[in-house]
This record gives C-alpha cells, sequence and structure tokens, in this order.
C-alpha cells in the first residue's frame, strides 16, 4: 500500500496534467499556443511531428504525445496545444511516417500491426521523436513524461522498456503484451498504467 501510494505522489504532476485535460474547459480561457510541424528523421525515413511550446524563457517540462491508431490527427493536435497552454512544451510524435494518415479504421489496422509485430521498429519511431524533443533548448530533459492511448498506450510502454531516460510514461486503454518480456529490466521510468478491468480487448 505504501509503495502505492508513493508511485501515485511521484507521478502527481503527471497525473494532474492529464486530469486537467479530461476536465471541462472554461468558456473564457486564452486561446492555446498554436501547434506548428516539426520534421524529423527516423533512420532514412522522414516524420512529421507537431509541436507547441508556452511562451517564455527557460527550460519547461514537456510530454512526448503518442498517436493512437488513426496517426498525427487533428486530435493530437488539439491535445498538444492543450498541454502547452497549460505550461508543458508538448510534442506529438509521428510513429508512422510523413504523409501516412490513415483515412479509416481499415488502414489504421494495418499500419498499427505493422508496429505491434515489429517492436524494435515501433521502439525505434518513438525514440526518434523523443531524441527530437529532448535537443530542444526550451526543454528540461529531466522531466519529460510520454502519453498515449490505445496503440499510443501501447508505444509509451515499449518506450519504457527500451530503456528511455524519462520520468514517466502515462498508458490509456494500451496493449500490455510484451514478445520480450525481459525488457521490463530496462525500464527506468515511472509507469501508470489506466485501463477498464472490463475491456474486451485486452483481458
Amino acid at each position: 500500500m505504501k509503495r502505492s501510494i508513493a508511485l501515485v505522489l511521484s507521478v502527481a504532476p503527471a497525473l494532474a496534467c492529464v486530469a486537467s485535460l479530461l476536465s471541462a474547459r472554461r468558456v473564457d480561457a486564452a486561446p492555446d499556443p498554436a501547434a506548428a510541424v516539426v520534421s524529423y528523421k527516423s533512420g532514412d525515413v522522414d516524420c512529421e511531428g507537431l509541436v507547441a511550446a508556452p511562451a517564455g524563457a527557460g527550460r519547461k517540462s514537456a510530454v512526448l504525445v503518442v498517436h493512437d491508431w488513426m496517426g498525427v490527427s487533428p486530435f493530437v493536435k488539439a491535445k498538444v496545444e492543450q498541454l502547452a497552454g497549460m505550461g508543458y512544451v508538448a510534442f506529438g510524435a509521428d510513429v508512422y511516417g510523413k504523409g501516412v494518415r490513415p483515412a479509416n479504421g481499415g488502414e489504421a489496422g494495418k499500419q498499427a500491426g505493422k508496429y505491434k509485430g515489429d517492436r524494435a521498429l515501433f521502439r525505434a519511431r518513438l525514440v526518434a521523436a523523443l531524441d527530437t524533443l529532448v535537443k530542444r533548448d526550451d526543454v528540461d530533459p529531466k522531466r519529460i513524461v510520454a502519453v498515449g492511448y490505445c496503440f499510443g498506450g501501447t508505444g509509451v510502454l515499449e518506450l519504457a522498456r527500451s530503456g528511455a531516460d524519462i520520468a514517466g510514461v502515462i498508458s490509456f486503454h494500451g496493449g500490455l503484451s510484451s514478445p520480450t518480456p525481459e525488457d521490463a529490466k530496462n525500464i527506468k521510468a515511472k509507469v501508470l498504467v489506466l485501463h477498464g478491468a472490463d475491456d474486451p480487448y485486452v483481458k
């Protein structure tokens, strides 16, 4: 019990961030900083992520947002901008690569399946996005968390298993299986998994 309480306290800032994202917005809230497209590479593959940052000098806490199976979408853009409005540098990773934007669930399933079946490739795309975020002058590399829903939830867990040196990861409704469970020994980040007990897809 004490260990569980300590874990919750240690990720309290991230939890506060998540709670704010899920809460209703004030109608008089100021506009959030606009997201901009950021080009970067993962090996030889061109990727296009999204970044939004609050005004002001100095290094800030940052959030890596890993998209769901639909890829970099208007939903990701909205969340990146919302996080920036809360004071975080927010970066939306592009796992699929430049121009790969599923139009429907069928296309999304094929893309997501490609990375679920190749966890090394999945991790490489995530690490490339994280490296791009870490290199920013306005980011404190010691205060980075990664969040993701569904495909993205699986992604942040894979990022943790890769040994990424970040403060924490939060997975919503992510796939919990791993072809290499021994990789859990590489985890440095605090891990918070939020998952419904009656989820029909992940028991």
